[in-house]
């Protein structure tokens, strides 16, 4: 298979199951209440089926709908793990199992994009290709001026597939809603699609890349390619070695794995006020590790635009919570639409919910552990507990969705290192609002 698959009626079939179901289960549940269940424990349960269905049917499906599974992940702390691993099981499968394009179809691509003398371009081009994604793979190359390159080519049909994928799932927001109810869904999944629509056009990804590339130019801990050639589908940059941090996940050393989590965490925090961008694609394959110390990054598809740098709220919203406040974070919650009006809360369970989250700032180095990240999706994974009914009832603006989606991400890959990281003093340095 060369392209990804069209077939919008078999696409569209899938999708159009989530409503049914959901509307299955809410009938269900209403039963359940004249038995006499309370409505809290019928909600949690019809929550945690419609995300069990959402995830599946999204796991089913290449391009798009894969893209936008993915990033759905900042759900997932609603949602109790037996229920998740069904999902990310299918969509690894679905990564691993993507088949490369022939090389008569990346040829043609090329030279609808870069022109029909492409190949004099290159001294030398790798036809196998070195890495794939959900709307393209990468290829090895030489540039005609002796530089070695990496070659993003997308596959025919993404844009197309990315389009009606979105478009479908976006008028599924009531479905989604019925997973996180004090969320306003409908604008998060808008912002998610801009975000993803913008991806479809590597030039805008290359000027991401410029514009990292020059805010890092000469830093002694980052390095970022520098961008060769660019066209909509095919973008070129310059190849760079060093050990991803997957493979220092599965077998580095204490010190690989204390810097590489050092150099990912300031990069994050650093980058919005350098480069006026915030790397939005968090994952173990986007990071190396140099040779030299420095921590490579790769892939600026998807970013979250901040002129500003980062939201001087959030500083002053951890800071807040770190020193126990909670009748000023219960209003500066409010003031900033992370609760909804209509929405009541009590102040103590607001703290008590986000308090463990800044538990990393608490000391001067924190161990960033498997079983700590555990240990807080359980706590507000249990659509039981008083904390998950909290969180369930808080909101996320869609300018924050990029942001939450990183500290989620990047999170995940410090306790998969089991790094060692000062965090304290790059949150202090980095964060505006925080040291106010």
């Amino acid at each position: 298979m060369s392209e990804i698959p069209r077939k919008a009626v078999q696409r569209t079939a899938k999708l159009a199951s989530l409503p049914i179901g959901v509307a299955g289960r809410v009938v269900g549940g209403w039963g359940k209440r004249l038995v006499g269940r309370s409505s809290e424990e019928v909600s949690a349960e019809v929550s945690a089926k419609t995300a069990e269905q959402v995830f599946a049917v999204l796991g089913q499906l290449k391009g798009g709908a894969m893209k936008f599974g993915q990033a759905l992940s900042v759900f997932e702390a609603a949602v109790p793990d037996e229920l998740a691993e069904p999902y990310r099981e299918a969509l690894t499968k679905l990564q691993a199992a993507a088949p490369p394009m022939p090389a008569r179809t990346t040829h043609r691509v090329l030279a609808e994009q870069l022109g029909s003398g492409w190949a004099k371009r290159f001294a030398s081009f790798d036809d196998e290709p070195a890495a794939s994604a959900s709307i393209g793979q990468v290829h090895r190359a030489v540039w005609h001026d002796g530089r070695d390159v990496a070659v993003k080519v997308q596959y025919p049909g993404a844009d197309e597939a990315l389009q009606s994928d979105l478009k479908q799932l976006l008028r599924f927001s009531r479905v989604l809603q019925a997973i996180m109810p004090g969320a306003e869904v409908k604008p998060l999944l808008e912002e998610l699609r801009d975000r993803y629509l913008e991806e479809l056009d590597y030039r805008t990804e290359a000027g991401n890349q410029r514009l990292f590339a020059k805010a890092f130019d000469g830093d002694e801990h980052v390095l970022v390619p520098r961008v060769v050639a660019s066209a909509p589908k095919v973008m070129v940059s310059e190849w760079i070695d060093g050990t991803p941090l997957s493979k220092i996940i599965r077998s580095g050393e204490r010190e690989e794995r204390d810097l590489a989590g050092r150099l990912l965490s300031e990069f994050h925090f650093s980058a919005p006020s350098r480069s006026g961008l915030l790397h939005a694609d968090p994952h173990p394959g986007n990071f190396m590790l140099g040779a030299d110390g420095r921590l490579r990054v790769l892939d600026f598809g998807a970013v979250a635009r901040l002129p500003d740098g980062l939201p001087p709220t959030l500083g002053r919203m951890t800071r807040l919570a770190l020193e126990g406040r909670s009748r000023d974070l219960l209003e500066l919650l409010r003031s900033e639409h992370f609760i909804r009006p209509g929405t009541e809360l009590a102040e103590e369970d607001v703290l008590n919910y986000l308090a463990p989250f800044v538990e990393p700032l608490r000391e001067e180095t924190f161990h960033f552990t498997r079983r700590w990240l555990r240990k807080q999706a359980e706590r507000v994974g249990d659509l039981r507990s008083p904390d998950s009914q909290t969180g369930r009832s808080l909101n996320l603006p869609p300018q924050y969705l990029l942001i939450h989606r990183v500290t989620l991400g990047a999170t995940g890959i410090l306790c998969q290192l089991d790094a060692n990281v000062p965090a304290h003093a790059i949150v202090a340095r980095w964060q505006p609002g925080f040291a106010d």
